[in-house]
């Protein structure tokens, strides 16, 4: 990234220095590959001190709160102890579609953000974790744009919102104004979607990001909306999908990633950090291989992508090889029976 970009971006810049000081493992911002490929970053460790704790290091690394729980099977997320490595799952395979705006993949949990290239620099992707709606109250999917940016915002809780907290013996004013008691945090975007009722927005509960916890709205760590308001235009477009399954190659190697499904209303339920226990769509994942030309290229170890399917840690997982690489202990063909069971 050149200085020019890091001066675009200083959230972003705090970053990538920090990487370049060795003082911080973060991974935010990627060069896209220049063949197009669509995997980036890597997954990086850290040794923990005795106050750590699971969500401190997701908030410190760009994580969400069950990203890194899942990473990290039987770990406690409070007390993980001295001296413990801890996987920081830092690479990704892109999702599917152009490569522009802002792209919101539900299950993912995490927004990605293509700057527009200036000059000579090199395109870059920008990813941060995000929350989503819980079970009760939808994230719509489709595309829609920013239509307004708000600093400082004052929260109008609708009706549903005020009859809930109700209900719960939490009653809510009308209108929340800007402050530490507001949960839109200090900067906001307004979406065109829901007639401008859905926005990206910070938080007062930094904790609880990387959750399906919000009303339908997405939520961004302070710092991350901070970076993220000040660099795009009101008129960006945003579009949200669900994918809860990607693939990619790289080098002749199949890459297969997958998350907790959300229905097809943009729903979500991840109120544990166990995996969805649900069983696995193998039919589906021919079929998505089949349209890579995946099917006829490629030997799979479908017992592998079996287990990447039902565990649904969201971190790449090598599934196959090409047809014309030699396969490996990784990746051979004697599992593609399991398909068909």
């Amino acid at each position: 990234m050149s200085h020019a970009q890091i001066s675009r971006f200083p959230r972003l810049g705090a970053l990538v220095l920090g990487m370049l000081g060795a003082t911080r493992a973060v991974a935010a911002v990627f060069a896209l590959p220049a063949d197009g490929s669509a995997v980036v970053g890597a997954d990086l460790s850290v040794r923990t001190v005795y106050e750590d704790t699971l969500p401190d290091l997701a908030h410190r690394y760009s994580l969400g709160y069950y990203e890194i729980i899942r990473a990290n099977p039987g770990v406690d997320v409070w007390i993980p102890g001295a001296d413990r490595d801890i996987v920081l799952p830092g690479r990704r395979i892109l999702p599917p579609g152009p490569r522009e705006g802002i792209i919101v993949n539900l299950p993912e949990h995490r927004l990605y953000y293509y700057p527009k290239s200036q000059g000579h620099d090199k395109p870059v992707v920008i990813t941060y974790p995000v929350s989503i709606g819980k079970m009760d109250w939808r994230t719509p999917l489709g595309e829609t744009q920013i239509i307004a940016k708000i600093k400082n915002p004052a929260w109008y809780p609708p009706d549903s919102v005020r009859k809930e907290h109700l209900d719960n013996g939490d009653p809510l004013p009308k209108v929340v104004p800007a402050g530490p008691d507001n949960p839109l945090g200090e900067f906001a975007m307004r979406l065109a979607a829901g007639n401008g009722s859905y926005m990206i927005h910070g938080t007062n509960n930094p904790t609880a990001v990387g959750m399906s916890v919000t009303h339908g709205c997405i939520r961004m760590y302070p710092e991350d909306v901070a970076a993220v308001f000040a660099a795009v235009p009101v008129g960006t477009k945003v579009r949200l999908i669900n994918e809860p399954v990607k693939v990619a190659w790289v080098r002749g190697q199949l890459l297969l990633e997958a998350h907790p499904p959300v229905d097809e209303e943009g729903q979500a339920d991840d109120s544990g950090p166990a995996p969805a226990q649900v069983e696995p769509d193998l039919k589906g994942l021919s079929r998505m291989l089949a349209k890579n030309g995946a099917d006829k290229r490629a030997n799979i170890q479908w017992p592998l992508a079996r287990a990447t399917l039902k565990n649904a840690t969201g971190m790449p997982t090598l599934v196959g090889v090409a047809a014309d690489h030699a396969p490996s202990a990784a990746a051979t063909g004697a599992g593609a029976q399991a398909a068909n069971e």
